[in-house]
């Protein structure tokens, strides 16, 4: 088993974000659909995309893709696939997914029991049993139909990876971890530029920010499905991977973060989470009105998720909300902003159009991220330098 294919989803829209981590890994795009990119590595690259990426949602191997229009066709092409290679004779194997988009084939359910039944028909004539104890690790797997086309996973992963391990508490409405990262990707922002979030609830934007600036990889303090697969996955290889991580992270990054929240707790909640994810000696955390961010350097970002007004007797706050952030947004001499909302009238209170519009679903909540750009700083003489 020399080369193998891995399906890394990711938030609609944020492929491009996750090609350029891959290539930064060094590894090489093969496919690129709507959610998923898909990549060609060894043994070794299912332990650092998973330590490493921060905008994946999780790292699958490709087992096999088929074409199927019937069930027989389905039970055929999945029977055929070389499960062995990967599931030992104890292993604990399942569909934990199926899914379905413009295919003839679309009960989850359905092709979920037909595909373990094929899984069951091959490995029993390769191990000569009857029955499977699936006492051992676990292999969850996960189908997915396009157009008529299978594609077969195992879940590397297990729990997502923008479950980084810090955020034991959120505000009413998160942004997870990975759209977050991809987001500050998405921007110019670098380490060496101010960054404020107005409304930095639960601390999510700037905690990553933190872990960008000192290079700490989003997966070090977790752990992964995969790592159970010692037949085919030497520990060695993730220890080397974590260690490969630990030498990469700048004790000396001292980005200037600042996030503002109105509520106590949440600022609490911010403190708390930085400090699990060994960032809260970068990040200021203030109880402050978003309407009162002030700042006398230029060339900053703000970079916020702030309320959408989901709930209706919310909305009404809203004009007034955005309003003051434009009117902050308008004092800040040369600052970028980033607002992602699903508030459709936010650039009618904000008081200008944004210079770039991305729509994008957070959860299930369609949402824009609206970007105003400010100028470039000068260029730094060789004296500065």
């Amino acid at each position: 088993m020399e080369r193998i294919q891995l399906i890394a989803p990711c938030h609609f829209g944020m492929e491009a974000v996750l090609k350029r981590e891959i290539y930064d890994l060094g590894y090489e795009i093969t496919k690129v659909e709507d959610g998923r990119v898909t990549f060609e590595g060894d043994l070794e690259a299912i332990c650092r995309g998973n330590v490493f990426l921060r905008t994946a949602e999780r790292l699958m191997v490709q087992v096999g893709r088929f074409r199927a229009t019937t069930f027989d066709e389905l039970y055929e092409g999945i029977k055929a696939l070389p499960w062995e290679q990967w599931i030992p004779k104890d292993g604990r194997f399942w569909v934990t997914k199926a899914s379905s988009v413009k295919s003839k084939l679309f009960s989850a359910s359905d092709i979920q029991s037909i595909a373990k039944k094929a899984m069951v028909d091959h490995l029993r004539g390769i191990y000569s049993v009857q029955w499977f104890e699936e006492s051992g690790a676990n292999f969850p797997v996960r189908i997915f139909l396009l157009k008529d086309e299978v594609t077969v996973a195992l879940d590397t992963t297990g729990e997502p990876l923008h479950k980084r391990g810090y955020r034991t508490w959120t505000s009413k409405a998160p942004i997870s971890e990975t759209l977050a990262a991809a987001l500050i990707m998405l921007t110019p922002w670098k380490k060496d530029r101010i960054l404020i979030d107005p409304f930095c609830g639960s601390g999510t934007f700037l905690i990553e920010a933190a872990m960008m600036a000192a290079n700490i990889a989003p997966g070090m303090n977790r752990s992964f499905t995969a790592e159970q697969w010692t037949h085919i996955l030497p520990k060695q290889l993730w220890y080397d991977t974590i260690e490969e991580a630990g030498d990469m992270i700048d004790k000396e990054a001292c980005p200037d973060l600042q996030g503002y929240d109105i509520d106590p707790d949440m600022v609490r909640i911010a403190r708390e989470n930085a400090k699990q994810a060994g960032v809260d000696h970068m990040i200021h955390f203030q109880q402050r009105d978003a309407a009162d961010t002030r700042h006398s350097k230029k060339y900053g970002f703000i970079i916020t998720n702030p309320p959408y007004g989901e709930r209706l007797e919310d909305k009404k706050d809203l004009p007034q909300l955005y309003g003051a952030l434009g009117k902050v947004y308008a004092q800040l001499d040369s600052w970028s902003m980033y607002v992602i909302t699903s508030y459709e009238d936010a650039e009618r209170y904000i008081g200008r159009k944004a210079d770039k519009n991305r729509k994008l679903y957070n959860g299930m909540i369609r949402t824009y991220f609206y970007q105003f750009m400010g100028p470039k700083p000068p260029k730094k003489s060789t004296d500065e330098r």
